[in-house]
């Protein structure tokens, strides 16, 4: 990232879907329509953002942890992670529409139903989930937009370190991993200065490993493989990871 790039954007320099007055437009994509078949498990658009502060009572109607992953690719995470632990609430963000077609037919049959999914887009979080409200938020191989033209583009951004922080619990985690060398980079450079300029609301690095399998084996984030991961690991890339806490004040 060149050094002369501002970290901090006022609001009208944000992707416009950071903003309060986004509005999706009406696709005519044609799975659009194919994903209204799955209405009982699948939000589209704003429809997410109608239960900010409310998932687990009135979406789930329980009081079980929150948990979110934005990009959730082809699910096999996601589909994983639910069938392993059946007493949480999960909550998958994708936007991509052939993608999000495909998975919504596997998660169609899963066995354990605890999980909705939302084709929505990752910077809408604020506006989708109230304060605290996110136990654990889960971010995988984000699109690192490479051209310096398009960093613009990616959501791992002071901004959004705020909106996570917010939604988070006082003792939620945010895990992340990339196979990107630059934006790993990019990511811990917007980590600090978030840090500095927010002292009262700073995350705490509970891991940085710029070779994930190598030096934390046993790790949780070690004990499973994405699709996109498993290529990765197959051409020799090492898995840069994150692991972080709200710091406790006082």
């Amino acid at each position: 990232m060149k050094k002369s790039e501002p970290l901090t954007k006022k609001p009208q320099e944000l992707n416009r879907s950071f903003l309060e007055n986004f509005r999706y437009t009406m696709s005519h994509n044609p799975y659009h329509d194919k994903l209204g078949e799955f209405k009982k498990f699948v939000l589209l658009n704003e429809e997410g953002e109608a239960h900010r502060g409310h998932w687990s009572s009135e979406v789930f109607k329980n009081t079980a942890p929150l948990c979110v992953e934005i990009g959730s690719g082809y699910g096999d995470f996601m589909h994983q992670y639910t069938q392993l632990n059946p007493d949480i609430n999960f909550i998958a963000i994708e936007h991509r529409f052939k993608r999000s077609f495909s998975l919504a037919r596997k998660l169609e049959a899963l066995p354990v139903q605890n999980f909705r999914y939302l084709r929505a887009k990752g910077e809408r979080l604020h506006m989708t989930f109230g304060e605290g409200e996110i136990q654990k938020l889960f971010f995988f191989f984000p699109d690192p937009w490479p051209k310096n033209k398009h960093h613009k583009k990616r959501l791992f951004q002071s901004y959004f370190l705020g909106m996570a922080y917010q939604c988070l619990a006082p003792d939620g985690i945010f895990y992340i991993k990339t196979d990107h060398d630059n934006y790993f980079e990019w990511m811990l450079e917007h980590l600090e200065h978030y840090n500095q300029h927010n002292p009262d609301k700073k995350f705490k690095i509970e891991l940085k490993s710029f070779d994930l399998r190598q030096e934390y084996p046993e790790h949780f984030l070690s004990s499973f493989k994405t699709k996109f991961e498993k290529i990765f690991i197959e051409q020799g890339v090492k898995i840069k990871a994150l692991v972080l806490t709200k710091e406790h004040r006082g």
